[in-house]
């Protein structure tokens, strides 16, 4: 029986993932599996969506939608819980359990980088991708400061407050945002770029194009750049790992 694999999200016109699948089931010979995309307007539209295809067994899901997505789950992982977003559905005999493999691609991604000294990082944005990219650092004892256009008190502060000492201070900063996505290519977040340096590690969860706006003002100051595309990868490989288990 064909075994059909997806992603919702909206828009998904950037997604990577239809054509990393395809090419993977016809790399490994896998012959009993397809990948589509369902590009979801409303995240009320999920539930018909799932009931139209009754041989889904799995989603990855992306932006906007992996916090909307978990009441309309029967139960997610702990690590799920923890960070209260879901990127990766596995459906079996009916029930829809969420799991979250971004931690896994972005710890793996991130760790090659980071220097033996302890580094504070800055998290642009607060979204799903943003509070597993908290967690990773959490659990690698990186200090961290969220960035965001509506902050927080004590929890996060607002692009305006971005100054000298602060960017000196925080050495690594990752782009959590959608800012720079194909095809908006000139969008990038609002930072004071002057004052970053060959010390510095640009971050960018976005991966097409494969240099952003962000990371190019990076590197023309001189900073490791890195892209999400390896940590899409990684993530990809988990979710598939997830799908497949008995």
């Amino acid at each position: 029986m064909m075994k059909l694999y997806g992603l919702i999200g909206y828009p998904l016109g950037h997604s990577f993932s239809k054509k990393y699948f395809t090419e993977k089931f016809q790399r490994e010979g896998i012959a009993d599996a397809t990948f589509e995309l369902f590009p979801l307007q409303k995240i009320q539209d999920f539930p018909q969506l799932i009931n139209s295809l009754p041989d889904l067994s799995g989603l990855c899901v992306t932006i906007p939608y992996k916090e909307a997505i978990i009441p309309y789950l029967n139960s997610i992982d702990d690590k799920s819980n923890a960070i209260a977003a879901v990127n990766c559905i596995k459906i079996k005999v009916g029930e829809l359990i969420g799991y979250n493999t971004d931690v896994i691609g972005f710890e793996y991604s991130l760790k090659p980088y980071l220097k033996p000294h302890p580094q504070k990082a800055l998290i642009l944005g607060t979204g799903g991708a943003s509070k597993a990219v908290q967690f990773v650092l959490k659990k690698l004892n990186i200090d961290f400061l969220v960035v965001s256009r509506t902050p927080v008190s004590n929890v996060s502060i607002s692009y305006n407050e971005l100054n000298q000492q602060i960017i000196h201070e925080y050495k690594i900063i990752i782009n959590c945002t959608p800012l720079g996505m194909t095809p908006n290519i000139e969008e990038l977040p609002s930072l004071p770029y002057s004052f970053i340096g060959k010390e510095h590690l640009l971050y960018d969860l976005v991966y097409t194009p494969s240099i952003t706006a962000f990371l190019e003002k990076g590197r023309m100051q001189g900073a490791t750049i890195k892209n999400g595309e390896e940590m899409l990868h990684n993530q990809a490989e988990a979710n598939w790992q997830i799908w497949n288990e008995k």
